[in-house]
C-alpha cells in the first residue's frame, strides 16, 4: 500500500518491515482495555467476539484445494447467512460504547451491509440459478471448462463492488471516516477488543474475495489472491464517497439493475436448457 501512495511505509521493526506486524499486535495485546464508564461491558465485549467469529465460521464451506470443511447442499445459503449476521457484531459495538461517534459509525455500517447484502444475494442467486445448485463444491466444478465470469460479467462487476461495501473497504468505508467519526462503530474499543475487530475485519475481508472467486473465478487460489490484491488497490486510490451517494447509489442504481440482471438469467435458463 506505501508502494502504491508513493510513501515509505513501516520499515524499522526487521527487514523491510516485515516484522512490522507482529509489534502491533504484541503491542495491542499487552496494553490495557479501556471501557467507557456508562457503557455496558457485557455487549462491550461481546461485540468484537461475534465479528471475529462470524467471519470464521464462514470458511466452513469454502472449498480451498478442493478441500471442504462442510459440504452441504445449501453453502451458499449459510455464507449468506453469516455474512449478514456479521452486523450484529457492529450494531452492538456502537450502541454498547455509549458513544455519539460509535452509535452513528453502526448505524451508517447497519444501512450500508443491509443495501448491498440484497446486490450481492442477487449475484449469488444468478451464479446458484445458472449451476442449478446451492452447493459450492459443485460450483466450482461447473466452472472446469469457462469461468462464471464471462457470461455474468456485469453481475460479477456488481458483485465486486458490493463486496467492498459489505467489508466496509475504501471508497465505502463510511462507517469507519476517521474525519468525521474518529473510528467508528469501535472508536472506544482498545487493545484485545480491537485487536479482534481488526482480525475479524480482514477474514471477512479474505472470506469474502474466496468466496467471489468460488462463484465468479472456479475457486481458484490465484482468483483469491487478485480480489484481496484488488481491496489494497481500490484503498490506496480511490477517494471517499459521501454517505448519501454510497446509499443512492445502491437503491436507485445497483439494486434495480442486479434485480433486472437477475430477472433476465432466470428467464434464459429454461430456454437453453
Amino acid at each position: 500500500m506505501s508502494f502504491l501512495q508513493r510513501r515509505i511505509g513501516p520499515n524499522v521493526v526487521g527487514v523491510y518491515g516485515t516484522l512490522q506486524p507482529f509489534a502491533d499486535a504484541v503491542k495491542l495485546v499487552l496494553k490495557e482495555s479501556v471501557m467507557p464508564q456508562q457503557s455496558n461491558a457485557f455487549l462491550f465485549l461481546l461485540a468484537p467476539f461475534i465479528s471475529l467469529v462470524t467471519a470464521i465460521i464462514g470458511w466452513a464451506v469454502i472449498p480451498v484445494s478442493g478441500v471442504v470443511v462442510l459440504n452441504s447442499e445449501i453453502s451458499l445459503l449459510y455464507s449468506l447467512a453469516v455474512s449478514g449476521l456479521s452486523v450484529y457484531g457492529v450494531l452492538l459495538a456502537g450502541w454498547s460504547a455509549n458513544s455519539k461517534y460509535a452509535v452513528l459509525g453502526s448505524l451508517r455500517s447497519t444501512a450500508q451491509m443491509i443495501s448491498y447484502e440484497l446486490v450481492l444475494g442477487a449475484g449469488a442467486l444468478a451464479v446458484a440459478a445458472i449451476a442449478g445448485s446451492l452447493n459450492l463444491v459443485r460450483i466450482v466444478e461447473l466452472q472446469e471448462g469457462i469461468w462464471l465470469l464471462v457470461p455474468l460479467l456485469p453481475m460479477a462487476l456488481m458483485f465486486a463492488i458490493s463486496i467492498l461495501a459489505e467489508t466496509n473497504r475504501t471508497p465505502f468505508d463510511l462507517p469507519e471516516a476517521e474525519s468525521e467519526l474518529v473510528a467508528g462503530f469501535f472508536t472506544e474499543h482498545s487493545a484485545a477488543p480491537f485487536v479482534f475487530f481488526f482480525l475479524g475485519e480482514y477474514c471477512s475481508i479474505l472470506l469474502i474475495s474466496a468466496l467471489t472467486s468460488v462463484l465468479f473465478l472456479g475457486g481458484t487460489m490465484i482468483g483469491t489472491i487478485v480480489i484481496v490484491f484488488g481491496f489494497i488497490w481500490v484503498r490506496a486510490t480511490l477517494p471517499r464517497v459521501r454517505f448519501d451517494q454510497l446509499m443512492s447509489g445502491a437503491w436507485t442504481v445497483l439494486i434495480p439493475i442486479a434485480l433486472g440482471l437477475l430477472s433476465v438469467i432466470i428467464s434464459v435458463i429454461p430456454l437453453l436448457a
